[in-house]
């Protein structure tokens, strides 16, 4: 018998062996019954007979109990998941501005000189090359621009992933950071449904509204990005936040702008006007009067704008049929 066929059956051997004790562990060997773990006493037991069969067994989830989620997730030691929001996705280290010790006790001058010190490379070396760089200070202005302008979190997630597929298409040459961060944001509220007028980005922006509007359309067309036309009807709830309307006129609104869409008399016209007219309208005829210079600075639009809007829904109102 050769070696190469001796190493062939003891292998095979081995791998019976190991098969046979794997079944022999799945049954009782006093009875044959099944084997069930009880992982609350750490113990492997026979079903039929109460026979354990092993015991201490290995725990692998915490040490700690938790009897809520705010308990759990201060007992909970691992940090926090990854997010495009940030440049490194949240992998790197962060050291904090206190200068305290672990016991909260003030540091001495020279020990603050040093963290201080640490501080600094830490951020250089977070940042390691010119893409990390832009990539920080655009999602920075993403996130800065999103929190005055109150949208979601997700919708921040998303404005990153459409900024790091701007960055990694090689779409930044010749345009500003600033400008696609912002188109980027456009562009995300409104595929999330939450969409923000180009004067509102503009108002909380660092770039020119044409200049938006000429970054957002290029943005779109290289990426690809299927955005629908926003709908008018989803201005309507944070107007009437705004405004301290009622649900009755929000609930009045909408359907000022569903009549509206069945007349075909929303085509070609701006949403935000639509919105604005629909909600001053329907403040109208609920007896909820508001102003319409109050429903112009809410939604950033002019008053001839809503003057004109509100008669041409008022008229498709009238022109349905059973109302």
């Amino acid at each position: 018998m050769t070696d190469t066929t001796t190493r062939r059956y003891t292998r095979e051997r081995e791998e019976e062996d190991e098969q046979t004790a794997d079944e022999d562990q799945l049954v009782c060997p006093e009875c044959g019954g099944n084997l069930v773990s009880d992982s609350e006493r750490g113990e492997t037991v026979c079903e039929e007979c109460g026979l354990v069969v092993e015991e201490d067994e290995i725990d692998p989830g915490p040490e700690w109990r938790a009897f809520d989620a705010k308990e759990k997730d201060e007992k909970s030691r691992v940090g926090a998941p990854t997010t495009n929001m940030m440049h490194d996705k949240g992998l790197s280290t962060n050291i904090g501005w206190q200068d305290k010790d672990a016991y909260g006790n003030a540091l001495s001058s020279r020990q603050r000189e040093k963290m201080q010190r640490l501080r600094t490379w830490n951020e250089r070396f977070r940042t390691r090359d010119s893409k990390e760089r832009n990539l920080k200070q655009a999602l920075g202005e993403i996130d800065r621009m999103a929190s005055a302008l109150g949208l979601p979190e997700s919708v921040r997630e998303t404005a990153s992933v459409i900024y790091r597929r701007a960055l990694d298409e090689d779409l930044l040459p010749g345009r500003s950071i600033e400008g696609v961060a912002t188109s980027s944001l456009y562009a995300a509220a409104r595929q999330a449904g939450t969409p923000r007028s180009l004067d509102e980005i503009a108002t909380v922006s660092r770039v020119e509204k044409d200049e938006i509007a000429r970054t957002y359309r290029y943005v779109v067309r290289e990426l690809n990005l299927e955005i629908q036309p926003a709908d008018p009807e989803s201005y309507v709830p944070r107007f009437a936040s705004d405004l301290e309307l009622t649900e009755e006129v929000e609930r009045r609104a909408r359907q000022l702008l569903q009549n509206a869409k069945e007349k075909g008399v929303h085509s070609g016209k701006s949403p935000v006007g639509l919105a604005a007219a629909a909600v001053y309208a329907a403040s109208l005829l609920t007896n909820e009067k508001v102003t319409q210079s109050e429903v112009s600075e809410v939604a950033n639009i002019s008053e001839v704008t809503i003057r004109n809007r509100y008669h041409e829904l008022l008229e498709a109102e009238d022109s349905v049929p059973g109302l």
